[in-house]
């Protein structure tokens, strides 16, 4: 058996592919049989005159995303999809498909939603899954190449990162612990082991929101790097985003192609992105009319406001303490800041990259933790990052759907995740 992606090295022979039928059609004494494997579309070309008798009559009424089994020759036709086709002489049904539910005709969010795991099959959705897969290739190859370590962060924590309101409880043998909300408490001490490390996975968030850039599940990178301060870790991050954006562009062009992107807009993804300062960014505002004052956080509508001023992703920095977690560092020129950043895609995407410079100082972050009201026993082992061998340090947080959902193009976050978990979703 060949997969449909190598057929191109074999012209001219003859070949058995398998695969699920994505659409058909008939025109005269020829029958046209699109076929799909996951690694591609070839279209199935059955002549009457050539073609076994009981496959020609078999290519009219095959039910679509039925299995089949397919054998012909393989020859160039610059008029098929990928320029690639064959002519075929059998064609068997391994498992026929009655009824897929999933038509040409449009369908509704919730519709498509509920029946995911078929939606997949789509060659959209199949475009956008692959990219997804290259960036998640792209963000290994990017840190492995760069010497940082990776470390696996728990799933179940014994205490919040980001705040005890969106947190998910469970039962920890009589004990209460938590599904993470983020691997970077984890990567502190790590670094202090290891200089440069990170952690992939996903991370939960118990938001009851319904935007369009909202997961309750999501996938996130978290690198952290010893002795490296606010102006190191943004750099790093604009070298990470726009290695990602070159990776896909070289490596995925035809699934952009299918989602009809804009390549033009990625290729300007280039090192140096602006950089402007949280003050500077409510001035933004102000002057497109926004409510936002000086000290207020911004949320979806002031990000799509700010980031639409670039064709490249911006970095705001050094936003207000008041606003920001606990375990970042005060500014030392103006404490009522903290050294820290958001990176904020272009075309109205928002926020992609959370990152700042970690408070390594023993009496000052015990202070916050207190000011937080947090619980000081649960964060005795954070504290001890810095009783033995404080350091400068600094990481970031890159959420995978809310990068993908901008490289590709698409307004929500839920297509960018093979199967979404939304405020009012948990099936399939």
């Amino acid at each position: 058996m060949i997969w449909i992606e190598e057929l191109k090295n074999y012209i001219g022979k003859e070949v058995e592919i398998k695969g699920w039928v994505y659409n058909r059609r008939s025109s005269g004494g020829v029958r046209f049989v699109l076929v799909r494997d996951g690694t591609g579309i070839v279209q199935v070309v059955y002549i009457e005159k050539d073609a076994e008798e009981k496959s020609f009559d078999i290519a009219e009424t095959v039910p679509l995303e039925s299995t089949v089994e397919v054998k012909g020759v393989v020859r160039e036709d610059k008029r098929a999809p990928g320029g690639i086709e064959i002519t075929g002489k059998t064609l068997k049904v391994l498992s026929p498909a009655q009824n897929y539910p999933i038509t040409k005709k449009s369908h509704g969010i919730d519709f498509l939603l509920s029946r995911r795991h078929l939606w997949l099959r789509s060659r959209k959705q199949n475009a956008i899954l692959k990219i997804r897969a290259e960036v998640e290739k792209a963000i290994r190859d990017f840190f492995d190449s760069r010497s940082f370590t990776l470390i696996d962060a728990p799933i179940l924590t014994p205490t919040s990162c980001e705040g005890t309101t969106t947190l998910f409880d469970v039962d920890y043998f009589g004990e209460k612990a938590y599904l993470s909300q983020s691997g970077q408490l984890y990567m502190e001490p790590a670094a202090a082991a290891f200089g440069k490390v990170y952690c992939f996975g996903p991370t939960f968030r118990a938001e009851k929101s319904k935007t369009r850039r909202h997961l309750i599940e999501f996938w996130q990178v978290e690198p952290e790097v010893a002795f490296c301060d606010l102006k190191c870790i943004m750099k790093l991050a604009e070298e990470f985003v726009s290695y990602i954006v070159g990776r896909v562009l070289e490596k995925r062009k035809k699934q952009l192609e299918v989602l009809e992107r804009e390549i033009s807009k990625l290729e300007k993804i280039t090192p140096p992105f602006p950089r402007i300062t949280y003050k500077e960014a409510v001035n933004i505002l102000r002057k497109h009319g926004n409510p936002t004052r000086y000290g207020e956080d911004f949320g979806g509508d002031e990000e799509t406001i700010i980031s639409k001023e670039f064709d490249k992703p911006v970095m705001i920095h050094h936003y207000p303490k008041k606003i920001k977690p606990f375990y970042m560092k005060e500014d030392p020129e103006n404490p009522e800041l903290v050294l820290n950043f958001d990176m904020l895609a272009p075309e109205g995407y928002g926020e992609i990259i959370g990152g700042s410079q970690r408070e390594d100082d023993y009496e000052k972050l015990k202070k916050k933790i207190e000011e937080h009201r947090l619980p000081m026993k649960a964060f005795q082992w954070y504290l001890d990052i810095r009783r033995y061998g404080t350091f400068e340090h600094s990481g970031f947080g890159l959420g995978v759907e809310r990068t993908v959902a901008w490289i590709c193009g698409i307004p929500h976050v839920r297509e960018a995740i093979p199967y979404p978990r939304l405020l009012d979703r948990i099936y399939p």
